[in-house]
């Protein structure tokens, strides 16, 4: 048997380990080759999050420092203002004139929107332009130099304030200053981008084309095309001087009205009456209870037209009015709007005499008899309000004699109103679309409420539309008594006036002496309530 050389089976050997080894090599050249790949993916994501985090920062820094001190208050002419630049996808300018609404230009296209807040009138600065009409040819300017110095302070203002908001959240976030001061550079030169991008993209005739929202949405029709007023400015300076006039003229009436500052115990009710399916309505008392706290509103009737169960979604806006909501029948209103609103949230409405307390006042009243959305008088109609009325008085009577009597009674008409003479201190009423007051013979006040919707539809009908009426009853907390009231008149259809009077009761009148507090006597057999002469009211 022949022998193999010792070298040849070396070899052999060798061979064979390296065909054994393989499988383990190749399992070891993976793994590395996937561990390295992980570690290179990671090495590669790893600085895209960390931008992704410092854009996060940097953005979330500077809303939140444009939203502590990004703002600057700007005197415009004659107005006071306040300017801010807010986070905007689509950028442009937005002028806000509360409570009347807004209107928005595309001024420019950049990430940032320019906030105008319309404050106030300032009545020197305004008084003084009635004063010197000559300088109403140089307000256009001095309105442009108002609004660039403005918007020049807020310019530095605002890059302050991003870049302290980036570089202290940075600083909050990272707990490294490099890292905090690179997140206040990154803000500081997305502004200036921003800023750039919108000056490069300023439009200036953008003013020309505006969009109303709110009460303003009615001003291209009542103001015309802008273009016009441009073309014509010698006829808009008239109309301007116009306007501040009349304002001012507001401002130095209110001025010497008889002093009547009510303090914050004071209950104030919103009184709104025939607001005929007006939808303005609602964003019109929604503003009123805003601007005057109101506690309670009292709606005296006809709030639809024809009260079927289609309009019943008009109603549905009440719920969102923040303040209670108490209600009569009116002959507009049908049993079916009744029960809608019965089941509608933080509504009281009133019925044959029913009383409830709400905000601190307890309130009484009736439906109107009587349901003619056709407007005709079936005959005996006086003689069914008058009814309504004594039953009214009647339910007055036994509230009293049970220890709980009503402030305030409500019925729709004046003809069932006045029934409740001397049982009731004051008694709230519609129908007229008309405002009216009197004290009646037996000592019970009689406030009659305008249309709140401004006749509805049939502000059409007549010449001159109906003004929209609502007032502003102010009560003493500890007497429930009326203290004064505001009479609130805004022009109706087509038209742009607004009136706020005030008005005091004889006996709260400066040097009149307190009348009793007790209510004046019925036409049962009680004699009146002598009261003391004062001067006339305002």
């Amino acid at each position: 048997m022949a022998r193999v050389p010792a070298a040849a089976l070396h070899a052999l050997a060798e061979v064979m380990n390296s065909i054994r080894n393989a499988p383990r090599a190749l399992i070891h050249r993976h793994r590395t080759r996937r561990t390295s790949t992980t570690v290179e993916l990671a090495s590669r994501r790893r600085p895209w999050t960390r931008a992704v985090g410092l854009v996060a920062v940097v953005l979330l820094g500077a809303w939140l420092g444009l939203l502590i001190v990004g703002d600057v208050r700007v005197p415009v002419g004659p107005m006071n203002t306040t300017m801010t630049l807010r986070p905007s996808v689509s950028g442009g300018t937005k002028i806000n004139v509360s409570p009347l609404g807004a209107l928005q230009l595309d001024s420019h296209v950049a990430p940032v929107r320019l906030d105008v807040n319309v404050d106030q009138l300032d009545p020197d600065r305004a008084q003084a332009l009635v004063d010197h009409p000559e300088r109403l040819s140089g307000l256009q300017d001095e309105v442009a130099q108002d609004v660039e110095r403005g918007t020049l302070d807020l310019a530095v203002r605002s890059c302050v304030a991003v870049v302290t908001g980036a570089t202290a959240l940075g600083l909050a976030v990272y707990r490294r200053p490099r890292r905090a001061l690179a997140a206040g550079g990154l803000a500081l030169t997305l502004l200036l981008a921003s800023g750039g991008t919108a000056y490069a993209t300023w439009n200036p005739d953008s003013v020309l084309e505006p969009r109303f929202s709110g009460l303003l949405s009615s001003a291209p029709s009542l103001v015309g095309d802008a273009r016009s007023i441009v073309t014509e400015f010698d006829v808009y300076q008239k109309e301007l001087a116009r306007l501040v006039t009349n304002v001012t003229k507001l401002y130095d009436v209110t001025s010497t009205l008889p002093a009547y500052q009510p303090d914050p115990t004071t209950i104030r009710v919103l009184h709104v009456s025939d607001i005929h399916l007006n939808p303005a309505s609602w964003k019109i008392i929604a503003s009123l209870v805003e601007q005057y706290k109101v506690n309670v509103i009292v709606d005296s009737g006809d709030t639809m037209d024809h009260g079927t169960a289609a309009e019943n979604g008009f109603l549905d806006p009440i719920e969102d009015l923040d303040a209670p909501y108490v209600w009569v029948r009116g002959n507009h209103d049908s049993r079916v709007t009744q029960k809608y609103l019965e089941g509608l949230k933080n509504v009281h409405v009133l019925d044959d005499g029913r009383a409830r307390t709400v905000a601190g006042l307890r309130f009484a009243g009736i439906g109107d008899p009587q349901y003619t959305p056709d407007r005709s008088k079936p005959d005996g109609a006086e003689a069914s309000q008058e009814l309504a009325g004594a039953r009214l008085a009647s339910a007055l009577r036994d509230q009293r004699a049970a220890g709980t009597p009503v402030d305030v009674a409500i019925a729709h008409e004046p003809s069932a109103a006045r029934e409740v003479d001397g049982e009731v201190p004051l008694v709230l009423a519609g129908h007229l679309h008309r405002e009216d007051m009197e004290v009646m013979k037996y000592g019970t006040r009689l406030r009659i409420e305008g249309s709140t919707g401004g006749s509805g539809l049939r502000a059409v009908e007549g010449e001159y539309p109906d003004p929209i009426q609502a007032s502003i009853l102010y009560f003493d907390r500890d007497s429930r008594r009326l203290q004064a009231w505001d009479e609130i008149k805004l022009g109706g259809l087509g038209l742009t006036t607004a009136e706020v009077s005030r008005h005091l009761p004889k006996e709260n009148q400066p040097g009149a002496t307190p009348s009793p507090t007790g209510t004046g006597p019925s036409p049962t057999g009680r004699t009146p309530t002598p009261t003391t002469p004062s001067p006339p009211p305002p």
